[in-house]
């Protein structure tokens, strides 16, 4: 199933706004939305998680089209995914043990639309190889790995500087895109309400008309 404008806008907020941050690490990489292969010689084996980090990533620069776990001798240490109707599923079960088992140190959902985790956002620390829930204060969770502060904020999880308070924010062109799509989808959600509004109208009338008697 596909996503929609709203996870994807999501995703790519996450994304821009961890590569800024560790911008000057070399030996940090960011990936979204690329495959990960974990078990080598067997192509089936594959996910692709919405955000992850890596951290002592071998040349973190370097361009990547898939992950091999196997290759690059880690599984990444933080793993993000946004939950949809398409993936609440496999992101509550099958995800989560996997990467409990692949050692992933912190593991983060966030529900965008606020419709399908309660609360809309989750996260798992590993210890002694089991997940455990992070604690929450008021809806925010603490990254001990990433040094941040996750924060749901509408559709966006905004992140924050755990050591100054700052928030992390995009790129100023990717910032402008951002703003210029969630326009867009605040404007098309706003047709939607309208379309539906005149169609219950117009039920309406229809069934007012064909209860008069004839003259």
């Amino acid at each position: 199933m596909g996503e929609t404008g709203i996870h994807v806008n999501a995703m790519m907020h996450l994304y821009s706004v961890l590569q800024a941050f560790f911008r000057h690490r070399p030996d940090v990489y960011v990936g979204a939305n690329m495959f990960m292969y974990y078990e080598e010689g067997n192509p089936k084996r594959v996910v692709a998680p919405d955000v992850f980090v890596v951290f002592g990533a071998a040349n973190a620069r370097a361009e990547r089209r898939s992950w091999f776990v196997w290759q690059e001798g880690k599984a990444p240490d933080v793993i993000f995914e946004l939950t949809s109707q398409g993936t609440k599923d496999e992101d509550v079960d099958f995800k989560q043990r996997l990467y409990e088992q692949l050692g992933v140190t912190e593991y983060f959902l966030f529900d965008p639309l606020d419709e399908y985790l309660r609360p809309n956002l989750q996260g798992f620390q590993l210890a002694q190889e089991k997940y455990q829930p992070i604690p929450a204060k008021r809806g925010e969770l603490n990254s001990q790995i990433l040094g941040l502060v996750l924060r749901p904020a509408g559709r966006e999880l905004r992140l924050f500087d755990r050591a100054s308070g700052t928030r992390l924010l995009p790129p100023p062109e990717l910032a402008e895109a951002n703003l210029e799509l969630n326009t867009l989808l605040d404007d098309a959600e706003k047709r939607a309400e309208a379309a539906e509004a005149e169609l219950a109208r117009l039920r309406e009338e229809l069934g007012r008309l064909r209860g008069e008697k004839p003259e």
